[in-house]
């Protein structure tokens, strides 16, 4: 779409005009700005935080004429960072530069931002949150799309002036959004640690205690809160397509998702200052939550056990990778049960170490052998067609897996040696923990890798 020249007099009054003639018609559901009392009362009673959810916010004519002004005239960039994947318009406050021809276009969604941000409307919100007057000239909202895929990690939102987050669901209003899509909005509860310093740090912890799946017509809505208003986007997932009767995968999660800010200089309730101490605010909460100690898993460097034959710790971390024992025929015997035949040969072992001291790295191919590893792939199968328990105090109770925390940083399932040792069952030792108790620890095994790197190795960490 073309752009319209800022000094173009012209401009403001088409927008104004496209807005104000949205169906002739009000644009949210009857009654709804005289229910706000009801909806702050919802909105108190939440939990994991205060947050709220609207069924029917708007006039569902608009909102589908929304839809289709989307579909026929807006584009969409694809976008992945570490934390997202989605496909997202332009800024909607920047509607305001498109060009006359452009912006008659969207009227239904110039309409549909001009009555988000109404003063009808942000007396509304502000009433249901408490959270305090809203801006009217500051507009931040977007269009985002997800794809199977697609998705948003865990994170509180904190930005500079964010005074409330929202979304407001687009989804196909003929073709219902399943649960089962994924795609929800998920809030995580935290838990209070004091830190050394006297300090109260706020962790989110790994599972999430509220899931508002989408639907058309939906608003979702939260005051933002530095260390606390944890939440994502479940991803939308890619298992069978669900086409509909024009053959396009129903699975198209779209909404608008923004922020409404502290008031700004001019308007009702602007306070000096106060952007900045927010900024500090969360600067400072930020840093707090990059204290790890509780995060799992922890780094736990561990000596190896040397045999009582060979010299003491401290004199092996001295001693130079030349002069390095070559592999004992025990070594050998040990080492063949897990690695390739191939690796054990001095003509192989020479060949990786002049490789990893040029390039400081090496990947090596089919390095365990084939027994072990159809065994590790055996079990892996096995383990990925099993459900797992949903919640991660289940998980850890009931596998050998541990959930990695706080979600804000990371969440995968892991295994450690120091974990598997504490899953002593009637079951035969996996071999993920075959591999994490008796290959990877083995004094035979550090020896390999110290002829294999060049390097002196006298601890280690597993996961």
């Amino acid at each position: 779409m073309k752009r319209k020249a800022e000094d173009d007099p012209g401009h403001r009054s088409v927008k104004k005009k496209a807005s104000l003639e949205s169906n002739g018609s009000q644009p949210f559901r009857q009654g709804l700005l005289q229910e706000a009392d009801k909806y702050h009362k919802q909105y108190i009673h939440s939990q994991p935080y205060k947050h709220g959810v609207i069924q029917n916010l708007l006039e569902p004519r608009l909102l589908r004429k929304v839809r289709a002004e989307i579909q026929a005239s807006l584009s969409f960039t694809p976008k992945e960072t570490d934390i997202y994947r989605i496909h997202q318009s332009g800024d909607l406050a920047n509607l305001d530069g498109l060009d006359d021809s452009s912006l008659k276009l969207l009227p239904s969604l110039l309409a549909l931002r001009d009555a988000l941000y109404s003063p009808s409307f942000r007396d509304f919100l502000s009433t249901v949150t408490g959270a305090g007057l809203l801006s009217g000239s500051k507009t931040d909202m977007a269009i985002n799309v997800y794809t199977p895929g697609c998705h948003l990690l865990c994170h509180d939102d904190v930005i500079g002036s964010r005074r409330v987050s929202y979304i407001l669901y687009l989804t196909d209003p003929d073709r219902p959004w399943k649960p089962e899509w994924g795609g929800a909005l998920r809030l995580y509860p935290t838990t209070t640690h004091k830190a050394e310093n006297g300090t109260e740090v706020k962790v989110p912890n790994p599972d999430c205690t509220v899931s508002i799946p989408p639907a058309f017509n939906q608003l979702g809505f939260f005051a933002v809160q530095p260390g606390k208003s944890f939440h994502d986007v479940e991803e939308v997932y890619s298992t069978d397509l669900d086409l509909g009767k024009d053959g396009v995968d129903s699975r198209v999660r779209m909404a608008i998702s923004g922020w409404y800010h502290i008031p700004q200089k001019g308007e009702d309730g602007y306070v000096e200052g106060l952007e900045e101490s927010l900024a500090e605010r969360s600067s400072l909460q930020q840093l707090q939550g990059r204290d790890d100690q509780y995060d799992s898993p922890r780094s736990g460097m561990k000596p190896y056990k040397h045999d009582d034959h060979e010299e003491s710790e401290s004199a092996a971390v001295r001693k130079s990778s030349q002069e390095e024992a070559p592999l004992t025929e025990d070594d050998l015997e040990f080492l063949l049960k897990y690695i390739a035949p191939t690796y054990l040969t001095p003509d192989t072992i020479e060949s990786v170490s002049d490789t990893f001291v040029d390039d400081c790295s090496i990947c090596l191919g089919k390095f365990l052998n084939k027994k072990f590893s159809s065994a590790i792939r055996n079990y892996i199968t096995r383990q990925e067609s099993q459900a797992l328990p949903s919640a991660s105090q289940d998980i850890e109770k009931s596998t050998a897996w541990q959930v990695a925390r706080p979600p804000h940083k990371h969440r995968f399932l892991y295994q450690q040696a120091s974990s598997a040792k504490k899953k002593e069952d009637n079951h035969d030792e996996s071999p993920i923990q075959d591999l994490l108790r008796n290959l990877l620890p083995s004094e035979a095994f550090r020896k390999w890798l110290q002829l294999a790197t060049g390097l002196t190795l006298s601890s280690h960490d597993l996961c």
